[in-house]
């Protein structure tokens, strides 16, 4: 296990525990030229992570993913049991510990008491907001969430998350931060249980279910939908642009044709959400600043020609069209 402190005249980031998000973001850290140490109190953990990020470093590498020699993002990593040691120097703290409200309100009470007064501490949680563990701490203005798209040295949004206490300067401290280390933070503009990524996340996986349960299509069938359909689209626009797209006269037209029809579907489902006049137009409104409708059919065209590039990537060797 490595125990050798990284230079401190370094910009040096936290990342506080050694699972496979932990070790995914202090491989992003690292990448971005930031001196990072990464903490776990279990040493079986601790003494494996340094071979599984240098094997997702070569990875990356064969696929030239990496602009600099695995050796030199390796060299910016340490390991310590301790946390101290790991926040020795730190300005921002990347905890990743498991999804446990009890062990999150401990150890950010930890961090808190630990970590320089000017620190950033951000948790890596899926689905709980800071109100819940860092409420009643003295440094609570500093605290928030930092939730990335797994492995985020892949899937590089991440979603920023603050509570009402957090204060305007951390919210921008973390947002520029995060942009300096390549991720691309968006931000989440009010506390809400699993935030954007799982909430939309878990309204595909809750109709999946429903779909296998009432015998509409299979588990492999309906991942084969949303992996070489929807996935394959929404690769390359989202939900919004593709409603826009798929219907000339953009997403307003689509809502007029299709909203009655996805209205009933969440009756069935025990959901009465329906996109109201005033919803439809304030989505309008923000697709139109995105895109006049004068140039619909180009950005039909350059969506029609990335989906071409990825069939065509996708293709194994030797398939035909």
């Amino acid at each position: 296990m490595a125990e050798d402190s990284p230079r401190l005249s370094e910009p040096v980031v936290a990342v506080i525990g050694s699972g496979s998000i932990g070790m995914a973001f202090a491989l992003v850290f690292a990448q971005s030229g930031r001196m990072v140490r990464v903490q776990d109190p279990d040493p079986a953990r601790l003494d494996a992570a340094p071979a599984v990020i240098e094997s997702r470093l070569r990875e990356l590498e064969r696929h030239d993913l990496t602009s600099e020699p695995v050796e030199d993002t390796l060299a910016r990593i340490a390991f310590f049991a301790e946390v101290d040691r790991a926040l020795e120097g730190a300005t921002y703290v990347q905890e990743c510990a498991p999804e446990n409200l009890s062990l999150k309100r401990d150890l950010f009470a930890l961090l808190d008491s630990r970590a320089a007064p000017d620190a950033i501490l951000a948790s890596a949680t899926s689905a709980i907001p800071a109100s819940q563990f860092a409420a009643d701490l003295k440094g609570r203005h500093r605290c928030l969430v930092v939730h990335p798209g797994n492995p985020p040295y892949l899937i590089r949004v991440a979603e920023v998350v603050p509570a009402s206490f957090t204060d305007a300067a951390t919210i921008a401290r973390t947002t520029t931060f995060l942009t300096a280390c390549g991720l691309a933070p968006i931000l989440v503009r009010r506390e809400i249980e699993g935030f954007v990524f799982n909430r939309l996340q878990g309204a595909m996986l809750r109709e999946a279910y429903c779909l296998v349960r009432d015998g509409v299509a299979t588990v492999e069938e309906i991942d084969k939908i949303v992996r070489d359909g929807l996935g394959l689209r929404w690769s390359v626009v989202g939900p919004f642009e593709t409603a826009d797209l798929n219907t000339r006269g953009g997403i307003a037209a689509h809502a007029e044709k299709m909203g009655p029809a996805y209205q009933r579907m969440g009756r069935e489902r025990g959901q009465d959400d329906p996109w109201t006049p005033e919803l439809v137009a304030r989505v309008t409104e923000e697709r139109r600043r995105l895109l006049p409708l004068e140039d619909w059919e180009d950005r039909v065209g350059w969506r029609d020609s990335m989906l071409m590039a990825l069939v065509r990537d996708r293709r194994m060797p030797g398939q035909s069209a």
